[in-house]
C-alpha cells in the first residue's frame, strides 16, 4: 500500500474548494458524471483509432443510494486508471487529465471530452467526509483503490475489482444528508445530466409488456424490470437540420419544458463550427406584450453539460426571452463551469445568434407574409425590443417589422410611408405618424382621426415609447404623435390657423371662468380656434413629457425621476364650439359652473379618465339635467 501527500499548491485545497472554488454544492454531481462520462468517450476514441483493443461495447454510467451505509456510488465502464495515473491526475491536481487528452489528440475529430479541468474531481469533497476511488484501466494494469478523507493525506492500494472503468464512492458528509434522498439524486440528474452523451442509469423501472396471443381479457399485462436511463442521448441540437421533422422539434421543446402547454410559434436551429462550436436550437414562444418574463429558459449547455440557465452576455439581451439550448466548447469558463469569463468568442457568439434570428423572421415573413402578421403580436416585443437594443438587428428588422394599424392592417414602415404620405404630411414637410396604444380608452380620438382620413397605428407594447424615439432620430422628417396628444385639427397641421369667434376680451374673460372651476393641478386649460362642429372640450396629453414619463417608467431615456410626476393634462377649449360661447354669455355662476363641469366630465368620460365616485357623480347630475 503507497501513502503520500496530495500535491498541491496551497496547504489545503479542501477548504479553499468547499468555500470558494464552487458556488454551489450540488454540482459536484455534475462534476462526477461529466468526469465519468470523459472516461466513456476516452475508451470509444482509443478502440476506435486502435490504441486500446478491449471491447467498447454498450456502456453507461451508474447512480446508485446506499442510503444505509451513507454512500453515493458514480460507476462508469470507460478508460480507468493504472495506478499511476492515479497518482498523476488525482494527487497531482493542477495536471487535468482531460486537458492532457485533449492535447494529444487535438487534430482528431468528435472525441467529444467534456472535462477541461482537473479539479471537478475534488468538489466531491463538497458532500463528502471522505471519497474511494475503485479503478481498473482498460490495460492490464492492476486494479487500484485510492482513498482519502478530506485532508491532503491519502492512501492507494492493490484491490480486487473484474471490470474496466471507476467508481466513486463518496462517503456522505452528516451536512450533506441530502444527497442520500432519492428525489434529490435524481432532480440533480434531471437538471444537469439530461442529454448527456453516455446512457446514465438510476435504479430501475417497470415496464409492461404486451400480453400473449392467448391471454385472457382479465389476466394482467406481463411486466419487467429494465434500467431507468434518465438521459436522452442524442437531443435535437446534436442532429442535423436535414434529420429532423417540424414534430422532431415539438418533442424536443415538450422534453425541455415539460409544464409548458402552449407550442412554440417557430424554432431556430444554430449550427456553426467556424470560427467557434456552437450548437443549438432557439424556440419563440408566444410572448404578447410581457417584457418581464421570466429570462432563464435557456439552457447553455457544454458538449452536452448543464452549465447554467444564466445566458447573460453570450445571447443578446433581447433574446433572453426565448427558449431553448446552446452548446458551445468555446464558450470559456472558471474552473467550477459556473461562470462566464470575458472572452472575444463570446461577442462573436452573441453576434452570430443575432443574425442567425434576424434571417430567420426576414425569411419567415418572406415566406408566408400572412401567417408572419398572425404571430406578429406574440413576438414583436423580442423584435421591438432587438431593434432599440441592437443596431445591426435594426438594419435587418427594419425591413421585417411590422406596424399595424386599429383596423388589423399590417404595414412595413416603407410601405406606411408611401400609404400615408399624402394625407398625413403636414405643412413644414414632415411626415405626422398618428397612434394609439389603447384602442378603448382612446377611441372617440381614434375615430375622430379616421373621419379626417388618416391612418392609425396600435402601438401597444411597453417599449413603445422608446421605439418611436429611435424611429424618429434614425430616419428623416418623421414624426409621431399619440391620436389623444392634440385635438385632431392640430396633429397635422396642415392650413393656416383657423380664426376664433370670439375677441380677445371674450377669450381671456372664458379662460378666467374655465380656469376658477377646473382643478388647476390637473390640467392647463388651453383656448383654441376649431371647426365649430368639434367637441367644446377636449382632453390631450402632451406628446413630449407624456413619452419621456414612459420611458422614464421602462428604463432609460427620460429624466430622472419623471416617471414619479403627477399626471398632467390639457384641457383644450374650442372657441368656435356653440356651446363654448353658450358658457360664456350665461348670467349665473352657478349654471355656468354646472356646463363647464359638466362638460369637463363628458370630456374626461372621453378620456378615459372619469371614475369611481366623479363618475357616480357625472351619472347623478346628468339625470337631473334631463329631468
Amino acid at each position: 500500500m503507497t501513502t503520500g501527500n496530495i500535491n498541491v499548491s496551497v496547504e489545503n485545497i479542501f477548504p479553499l474548494i468547499k468555500k470558494f472554488l464552487y458556488s454551489d454544492h450540488e454540482i459536484f454531481l455534475r462534476e462526477l458524471i461529466s468526469n465519468a462520462t470523459d472516461a466513456t468517450l476516452k475508451l470509444k476514441h482509443l478502440t476506435s483509432i486502435g490504441e486500446s483493443k478491449v471491447e467498447y461495447g454498450d456502456p453507461i454510467i451508474e447512480v446508485k443510494i446506499d442510503k444505509e451505509g451513507k454512500k453515493l456510488h458514480i460507476i462508469d465502464q470507460g478508460i480507468g486508471m493504472s495506478a499511476e495515473e492515479v497518482q498523476k491526475y488525482i494527487n497531482e491536481v493542477a495536471f487535468s487529465g482531460a486537458e492532457e487528452f485533449l492535447e494529444k489528440y487535438k487534430d482528431s475529430k468528435d472525441t467529444g471530452i467534456i472535462g477541461h479541468f482537473g479539479l471537478g474531481f475534488y468538489s466531491a469533497f463538497m458532500v463528502a467526509s471522505k471519497v474511494d476511488i475503485i479503478t481498473k484501466s482498460h490495460t492490464d494494469a492492476p486494479a487500484v483503490k485510492w482513498s482519502c478523507d478530506g485532508s491532503p493525506k491519502f492512501t492507494l492500494e492493490e484491490t480486487d475489482k473484474a471490470e474496466r472503468g471507476t467508481e466513486i464512492v463518496l462517503h456522505i458528509a452528516d451536512d450533506s444528508t441530502e444527497f442520500l434522498e432519492e428525489s434529490r439524486i435524481r432532480e440533480l440528474l434531471v437538471k444537469y445530466n439530461k442529454f448527456m452523451p453516455v446512457p446514465i442509469k438510476f435504479g430501475t423501472r417497470t415496464e409492461t409488456l404486451p400480453k400473449p396471443e392467448d391471454a385472457k381479457e382479465e389476466d394482467p399485462a406481463p411486466t419487467r424490470e429494465v434500467d431507468n436511463i434518465i438521459n436522452n442521448t442524442q437531443p435535437a441540437w446534436t442532429k442535423q437540420p436535414a434529420d429532423l421533422k417540424e414534430e422532431d422539434y415539438k418533442n424536443f421543446y415538450r422534453e425541455l419544458y415539460p409544464m409548458q402547454f402552449e407550442e412554440p410559434l417557430f424554432h431556430i436551429h444554430l449550427n456553426v463550427d467556424y470560427p467557434f462550436n456552437l450548437t443549438g436550437v432557439l424556440f419563440f414562444p408566444k410572448l404578447n406584450n410581457e417584457i418581464n418574463l421570466q429570462k432563464d429558459k435557456i439552457q447553455l449547455y457544454q458538449n452536452q453539460v448543464f452549465v447554467t440557465d444564466n445566458v447573460e452576455g453570450i445571447v443578446p439581451e433581447f433574446l433572453t426571452m426565448l427558449r431553448g439550448v446552446i452548446d458551445s466548447p468555446d464558450i470559456p469558463l472558471n474552473v467550477s463551469r459556473s461562470y462566464l469569463q470575458a472572452d472575444g468568442n463570446v461577442k462573436k457568439i452573441s453576434n452570430y445568434i443575432t443574425r442567425k434570428v434576424a434571417d430567420k423572421l426576414s425569411s419567415l415573413f418572406k415566406e408566408n407574409r400572412e401567417d408572419f402578421e398572425k404571430k406578429w403580436n406574440d413576438i414583436k416585443i423580442v423584435i421591438e425590443y432587438g431593434m432599440l437594443s441592437e443596431e445591426k438587428f435594426f438594419e435587418k428588422a427594419d425591413k421585417f417589422a411590422l406596424y399595424p394599424t386599429v383596423d388589423d392592417n399590417f404595414y412595413t414602415f416603407e410601405e406606411l410611408q408611401e400609404k400615408i404620405k399624402d394625407q398625413q404630411t403636414d405643412k413644414d414637410g414632415k411626415l405626422v405618424v398618428l397612434y394609439t396604444n389603447n384602442k378603448e380608452e382612446q377611441h372617440s380620438y381614434i375615430e375622430e382621426a379616421k373621419a379626417k382620413g388618416y391612418e392609425v397605428l396600435l402601438l401597444d407594447s411597453p417599449i413603445v415609447a422608446h421605439l418611436i424615439q429611435k424611429l424618429e432620430t434614425g430616419k428623416e422628417n418623421i414624426s409621431f404623435a399619440r391620436v389623444d396628444s392634440e385635438p385632431i385639427d392640430n396633429l397635422i397641421k396642415q392650413d393656416e390657423e383657423k380664426i376664433s369667434k370670439l375677441s380677445d376680451e371674450e377669450k381671456d374673460s372664458l379662460k378666467e371662468i374655465v380656469t376658477a372651476t377646473v382643478p388647476k393641478e390637473k390640467y392647463t386649460v388651453q383656448l383654441k380656434a376649431m371647426d365649430s362642429d368639434a367637441a367644446p372640450f377636449v382632453i390631450t396629453e402632451p406628446e413630449f413629457m407624456r413619452r419621456m414619463k414612459e420611458m422614464s417608467a421602462t428604463g432609460g431615456g427620460g429624466m430622472f425621476g419623471m416617471s414619479n410626476m403627477p399626471e398632467m393634462y390639457n384641457l383644450v377649449i374650442n372657441t368656435n364650439n356653440e356651446l363654448v360661447s353658450q358658457i360664456l354669455q350665461t348670467k349665473t355662476k352657478a349654471k355656468q359652473e354646472r356646463l363647464i363641469k359638466q362638460s369637463l366630465d363628458l370630456a374626461r368620460l372621453s378620456k378615459g379618465l372619469l371614475k369611481g365616485e366623479e363618475l357616480t357623480s357625472f351619472v347623478k347630475r346628468s339625470f337631473d339635467m334631463i329631468k
